[in-house]
């Protein structure tokens, strides 16, 4: 919702280039995003509860009976969504998916607006994906994690699942080593990297030009 809040006084003054790797953030000003109701801290409390309890598992075949319709959406382990799902249902007593389609106003003029979208080499972007998390280790990853660790959050929290968390935490935790700790945050990321292609791929519109290799990207801009 911020996201979608921030750029409309600076789109009234000149012309702007928003860059971002995440689809939903674009669809967000060019088709609007859906308004979602207050979640009062003691209905969070309550189904984070009762995630720890029951597990993603249980809590999906509750939503099934109580809202079908998001539940067939979404896959039993899901429990972030589900979680989410639930909160919605349970604060304002409608579907999540009734709040979905509701959207807001466009923020950005599409007949005026040029989308693309930065396919680059996979073999180098997989390189590229390599060394990242190699630099992200050299600039105290693996000390965030320890921090992390030491907090004794909920495994099921968005941070606790990021890409490296729970890799690093086996091998802290001596079930594998490092080396295959960090190559199994690397493959994971990697596969991360193609879901988001597949996702810019099928879900948006043809209006997005693909600039592949070799396209002149500043001659286009």
């Amino acid at each position: 919702g911020t996201f979608s809040e921030r750029p409309d006084g600076t789109l009234s003054e000149r012309p702007v280039i928003f860059v971002g790797g995440t689809g939903l953030y674009f669809r967000a000003l060019a088709e609007g995003i859906s308004e979602m109701p207050d979640i009062p801290q003691r209905v969070r409390d309550r189904w984070r509860y009762e995630l720890k309890e029951q597990g993603a598992v249980k809590l999906h075949s509750l939503l099934l009976r109580e809202d079908s319709a998001a539940a067939t959406m979404l896959k039993p382990t899901d429990s972030q969504r589900i979680v989410r799902a639930l909160e919605v249902l349970d604060a304002s007593g409608r579907s999540i998916l009734e709040w979905q389609a509701e959207r807001g106003q466009p923020l950005i003029d599409r007949e005026s607006a040029r989308f693309l979208v930065i396919e680059p080499d996979r073999a180098a972007l997989v390189g590229r994906i390599d060394k990242r998390f190699d630099q992200m280790l050299d600039k105290g990853g693996l000390d965030e994690v320890k921090r992390l660790a030491a907090l004794g959050l909920d495994p099921e929290l968005p941070a606790m699942k990021a890409i490296g968390v729970r890799e690093l935490q086996a091998a802290m935790a001596g079930e594998i080593g490092f080396p295959e700790a960090i190559e199994r945050a690397k493959i994971a990321t990697r596969q991360y990297s193609k879901r988001q292609t597949t996702w810019f791929r099928h879900q948006l519109g043809p209006e997005w030009l693909r600039l592949r290799p070799g396209h002149d990207l500043e001659t286009t801009i």
